[in-house]
């Protein structure tokens, strides 16, 4: 199908899934020169809410990423992300503005299962999700071929990373969300320029507020976006992220972020050959306020894994951001675009039944 069919079309007869409908209702509304669209936040910090942005704001947005990674006309994207998103959206935006061609299939857990396999695909963008179950099929390879892969919406777990790092293509860790229209900043995962850190993209201008959260300016925001976002500003264009402001836990008069005491976690548990989902949290408790508490998703640790668990643990971090207790959950909650949706998650176990 080319971009004339979609232009010129009854959209109703060319698409035949939800997905064909939202990615060929934006590509002729694109097409046709609309100057502003509606995007909706994923929902996992709060509840979704619309946003409108201009087409020259996702132009440039587009620009920066195709300038960062020498994306050329020719070269062919995999589409596989939900195109009622900003980032399934900017797919699009990035394909449309440099003459990249579209491969678009329905999100799947392994999208590359359905792209044939004589095709070349030189650009992408998954979720983690995504990422481990292409690690884990026969697929692996050309996921490793592809020249430049995005992964954004969560963190990737450590587990993924010396995978990554045998692969020629190159993978980032993206930093951004609908209200910067996609990322703003990425984090090189595999290759001689791998790091730790991620790096603004060109004209990105970062700062701290008084809570030590970052605040954006760029070239497509009218205003600088104050975030709830808690950084390190190592250099003017370089920041290590450490989590979430409003996901801060009072422990005893003692302020934890969950962020990091989820990075030693996944460190160990992957050592341990366990790779299931999980979060920390503070529940109630009487003495401390709240209880700094380990929930994973559909596994119970026995007495002798969470033992190992909890030496290890006490060798890699101070006693306060210790887990005190751990708890099951029979499934996580997630939010339409693949991420855990913290709250649901936790009022799972705090509920009143």
């Amino acid at each position: 199908m080319s971009l004339a069919d979609v232009r010129t079309g009854d959209l109703a007869s060319l698409a035949t899934t939800p997905f064909e409908e939202s990615t060929l209702a934006f590509v002729r509304s694109w097409l046709h020169g609309d100057t502003s669209f509606t995007l909706h936040t994923s929902g996992s910090t709060g509840t979704p809410k619309p946003i409108t942005v201009t087409r020259q704001q996702m132009l440039t947005s587009a620009t920066l990423t195709a300038q960062a990674l020498g994306l050329m006309p020719g070269y062919t994207a995999l589409v596989c992300l939900d195109t009622r998103y900003i980032a399934g959206k900017m797919m699009l935006v990035r394909c449309l503005t440099t003459g990249m061609r579209i491969v678009a299939v329905t999100p799947t857990a392994n999208p590359l299962a359905a792209v044939p396999t004589n095709w070349t695909i030189d650009f992408t963008a998954l979720v983690p999700y995504q990422v481990y179950a292409v690690l884990d099929s026969p697929e692996s390879t050309r996921l490793g071929a592809i020249r430049h892969t995005l992964i954004g919406g969560a963190a990737i777990d450590t587990h993924a990373l010396p995978a990554l790092a045998t692969f020629p293509g190159r993978f980032y860790a993206t930093y951004g969300m609908t209200e910067t229209i996609s990322h703003i900043a990425l984090q090189q995962l595999n290759g001689p320029d791998a790091s730790s850190m991620f790096r603004a993209l060109p004209g990105v201008t970062l700062t701290l507020d008084e809570r030590g959260c970052l605040v954006i300016q760029a070239p497509h925001l009218p205003q600088p976006i104050v975030t709830n976002d808690l950084v390190n500003i190592l250099a003017p264009n370089t920041f290590q992220w450490l989590g979430r402001w409003d996901n801060i836990i009072n422990s005893g008069g003692v302020k934890i972020i969950p962020e990091k005491v989820e990075e030693a976690i996944g460190a160990i548990l992957v050592g341990l050959n366990i790779t299931r989902s999980f979060i920390v949290c503070g529940l109630p408790d009487p003495r401390l306020g709240h209880k700094l508490t380990l929930i994973v998703d559909g596994m119970e640790f026995t007495p002798r894994q969470w033992n190992v668990i909890l030496a290890k643990l006490q060798e890699a971090l101070p006693a306060y951001e210790v887990p005190k207790d751990h708890l099951s959950v029979p499934a996580f909650r997630y939010t339409d675009t693949g991420k855990i949706h913290r709250q649901k998650t936790i009022e799972i176990v705090t509920k009143p039944y």
